[in-house]
């Protein structure tokens, strides 16, 4: 009798499960209007485009992006959690001699993040957010214009950060490796 009881609660709770499914948004919904655990989908493929490689040159140093799109990414966000569909951006950059300066691609540590946040649709842009690199330095705002189907148009804008001993040991590489820049032509490859 134990058995079948709890037989049939394990099946009503797996009934209750399925059943509680997300809230499902549109991307471009306001923060303040996604509740908890809800999921913002690329429902118009408004991401797809921008999917791909892409290389441009800078100052001497060749710099590679690998965009993909990541589905019902985690989000947490002004104390909520909700899940969306997101470009996530990793990189290669390389000297005159092609030397690597900083390969997030082949680097499996979740260290340094660039993903976007926002599309503005009208004006063919999606904004990234980016983590920066040793001790949150160059943490910003990434935003890529769709020029054509071969071409994004690239401008960062890092924010400030002090530091100190405490936030940053003596020693730690905190260049910023991504160029800081705008109108800058990637083309894809």
């Amino acid at each position: 009798m134990k058995i079948i009881k709890l037989k049939i609660t394990i099946i009503l709770i797996l009934l209750f499960v399925v059943s509680c499914k997300a809230q499902t948004l549109p991307l471009n919904t306001a923060l303040s209007d996604i509740p908890a655990n809800a999921y913002l989908k690329d429902i118009n493929n408004e991401l797809f485009p921008y999917v791909g490689t892409y290389k441009a040159n800078f100052q001497g140093k060749e710099i590679t992006l690998y965009i993909a799109k990541e589905e019902g990414k985690l989000e947490v966000r002004s104390k909520k959690q909700f899940y969306r569909d997101a470009l996530v951006v990793k990189y290669i950059v390389k000297n005159s001699n092609g030397v690597i300066l900083q390969d997030t691609k082949n680097n499996n540590v979740p260290k340094i993040e660039l993903y976007s946040i926002a599309v503005r649709s009208s004006k063919n842009t999606i904004i990234f957010y980016y983590s920066g690199t040793n001790c949150r330095v160059g943490w910003g705002d990434v935003f890529l214009k769709k020029i054509n189907d071969t071409q994004l148009l690239w401008e960062y804008r890092p924010d400030d950060i002090i530091l100190d001993d405490s936030r940053c040991p003596p020693g730690t590489d905190i260049k910023i490796y991504l160029p800081e820049t705008k109108d800058l032509i990637f083309t894809k490859q």
